[in-house]
């Protein structure tokens, strides 16, 4: 008998305090900085986002999406065995922030650790949790990304600070008789680590370098585009399956243009792609398991169809995962 894994349960988690545009355009005006909401929309897509108040961390956010998520599978926080949190912006150098998790669940003893792939973590993540479901270390998995990305955002840079925002995302992955993750893509080419990266570290106690966040926009852009299509095509090669088999596409949020040009290039119509970047902004890691939860929620993926998951990150780091709810 072959084992699978499935998603049986989704959650999400938000900050309380929204940002609209028009509170960016006025928080950069104090420093003599000039954007518009119109300039944000029309470039990203983008019209409102969240930041997290001093003192909210990537575990609080997480560990409250997976508490929903849990809820939602039906499952108590003492049948899961593996924790594994996607972020790019954990609470300390370490422990990691999953194990801060486990902590804040009260949950003891299961594997517990963090997986940094930027942007694509929460695919890299599900893939690996669902390599480890299929080899039987594992039978009921939580799976999250949790961002608190406005820490390391330059204010001053208006080109980067209006595109992100904080938040987390959450499934409950289960081994299952019956398909779920049908398969998986993931790839890097660290040629590439210089158009999006925090060029800093920490040492005896001061950061050296440049602790925000660097973004060249053009080249991510055009890189974006080109490796979404090809693993996109690779995953449902895989799963023996073509793009008009696919009922959803749940992209990772960065820019509504980069989301068109995919769903343009499989033949997708938007109104089979859920898209949140304009309320959330991009939340990195979160920004998959946030949209996929929306979408759960309001109704609009059901169970028994398939969704495809694609994102990309720096590193530069890209990836999907094809799956049937």
């Amino acid at each position: 008998m072959s084992l699978y894994s499935r998603i049986t349960g989704t959650g999400s988690a938000l900050p309380p305090r929204r940002l609209s545009n028009a509170d960016m355009v006025e928080r950069l005006a104090r420093d003599g900085i000039e954007t518009s909401d119109d300039w944000i929309v029309e470039r990203t897509g983008i019209r409102a986002r969240y930041f997290a108040d001093e003192g909210m961390f990537s575990s609080d956010l997480g560990a409250e999406a997976a508490r929903r998520a849990i809820d939602a599978a039906g499952r108590s926080p003492a049948e899961v065995d593996l924790i594994i949190v996607a972020t790019s912006t954990p609470d300390m150098v370490f422990p990691s922030t999953a194990t801060i998790v486990q902590r804040k669940l009260g949950i003891a003893g299961c594997p517990a650790f963090d997986l940094q792939a930027v942007c694509t973590g929460f695919i890299y993540a599900l893939t690996v949790a669902d390599a480890m479901i299929r080899s039987g270390s594992a039978r009921c998995a939580l799976v999250i990304g949790a961002e608190v990305f406005s820490r390391i955002l330059d204010f001053k840079d208006r080109t980067t600070c209006v595109l992100f925002g904080d938040g987390a995302g959450a499934v409950v992955l289960e081994a299952s008789e019956r398909p779920g993750i049908l398969a998986t893509d993931i790839h890097a080419d660290g040629r590439h680590l210089d158009i999006l990266c925090v060029p800093g570290h920490v040492q005896g106690g001061q950061v050296l370098g440049d602790p925000l966040l660097k973004m060249d926009g053009p080249a991510v852009f055009k890189l974006a585009v080109g490796v979404l299509e090809e693993t996109a095509r690779a995953v449902l090669q895989r799963a023996g399956m073509g793009s008009e088999e696919v009922d959803w596409l749940v992209p990772h949020q960065a820019n509504v243009r980069i989301m068109q040009s995919a769903a343009r290039k499989l033949k997708l119509p938007m109104d089979r792609v859920i898209v949140t970047v304009d309320q959330h902004g991009n939340t990195s890691a979160a920004s998959i398991p946030l949209a996929l939860d929306a979408a759960v929620r309001d109704g609009r993926i059901q169970s028994g169809q398939t969704v495809l998951l694609e994102g990309v990150g720096g590193g530069f780091t890209w990836g999907s995962v094809f799956l049937k709810m």
